[in-house]
């Protein structure tokens, strides 16, 4: 069995963003007709009771006290959180770390590069390495999550590289091969995979999906030059190390043969109109066979 809870749906920033009055968020903002949603990040368990968080976004304590599955219950001080999984260094998918500094064991894993990123910032110091030990990622390697006092979750993980790049803040240092990872989570039988960023859509990646049975996609524009249309930011997708849902070359044509998994958007930015409910847009993913993600949507794999 694999539980899957998405904690967070949306790139960062979140849906509305802080500083926007773009039409999309001010539509989340109404209540009507767009659904808000917090930062990317989902949580994964092999029994229901035992959960590895996938990237720890800023809003991470909100998305636990949402999350009933993730609250503590019993001794004074406790989780269930087992470990954190990170897919890149990126602000919104490490940040949330920094909710977890209260001495609460847990397990840290992530590239080499992504450690290598917050060994150098010394505010994730606040984590100490005697109770939160990081792990390195061995890509393309199954390698069993195992819980925090020792026991087996009954899950494995494989972790690989993607076409990505650096965190905007570390650009400067260049980008490395694990910069960008995606992941698959197995109980055995039954596959997730989740991407939630990825600049290009190989071959190799389109034959992993062909084996899952659930897979969570970068959805985070409809198209390439979608913000600067809207006149919200110079950048591209492209720039940011994101294909486009609706582009040549995007989920939408790269994976229409794969007919197993079912196919869940994730990571989706303020501007991206399938977040609208009614829009041509949001309709035309779900004809295509593709689920918006929203906060709280619950998914479970049962082994036959």
């Amino acid at each position: 069995m694999i539980d899957v809870i998405v904690l967070g749906a949306a790139a960062g920033g979140g849906f509305p963003q802080w500083n926007s009055a773009a039409p999309g968020c001010l539509t989340a903002r109404s209540g009507q007709g767009a659904k808000p949603r917090t930062q990317a990040s989902i949580a994964v368990s092999g029994d229901g009771e035992r959960w590895f968080v996938i990237n720890a976004a800023p809003d991470l304590r909100q998305q636990i006290l949402s999350t009933p599955a993730l609250q503590h219950r019993g001794s004074l001080r406790g989780t269930p959180i087992q470990g954190v999984i990170l897919t890149c260094g990126e602000i919104d998918a490490i940040t949330g770390l920094l909710t977890l500094r209260e001495r609460e064991p847990f397990t840290l894993m992530g590239s080499d590069s992504t450690l290598d990123q917050l060994a150098a910032n010394p505010v994730f110091d606040a984590l100490d390495r005697n109770i939160v030990p990081r792990v390195p990622l061995i890509l393309d390697t199954p390698t069993p999550l195992v819980c925090k006092d020792g026991t087996p979750s009954g899950l494995t993980l494989t972790a690989f590289a993607v076409p990505g790049k650096a965190p905007l803040y570390a650009e400067a240092s260049g980008s490395r091969p694990d910069e960008t990872l995606g992941l698959s989570i197995s109980d055995g039988r039954r596959v997730m995979m989740f991407v939630p960023g990825c600049a290009h859509i190989t071959p190799e990646l389109v034959e992993r999906a062909t084996r899952a049975d659930l897979l969570f996609f970068d959805g985070t524009l409809w198209r390439d030059d979608e913000m600067i249309r809207a006149g919200l930011s110079p950048k591209t997708g492209q720039r940011m190390g994101h294909v486009s849902v609706n582009d040549a070359g995007g989920p939408i044509e790269a994976f229409t043969s794969c007919v197993k998994p079912r196919k869940v958007l994730i990571h989706i930015n303020n501007s991206n109109p399938i977040l609208l409910e009614d829009s041509p847009e949001r309709s035309a993913v779900e004809r295509a066979g593709w689920t918006v993600a929203e906060d709280g949507m619950n998914f479970r794999l049962e082994t036959p």
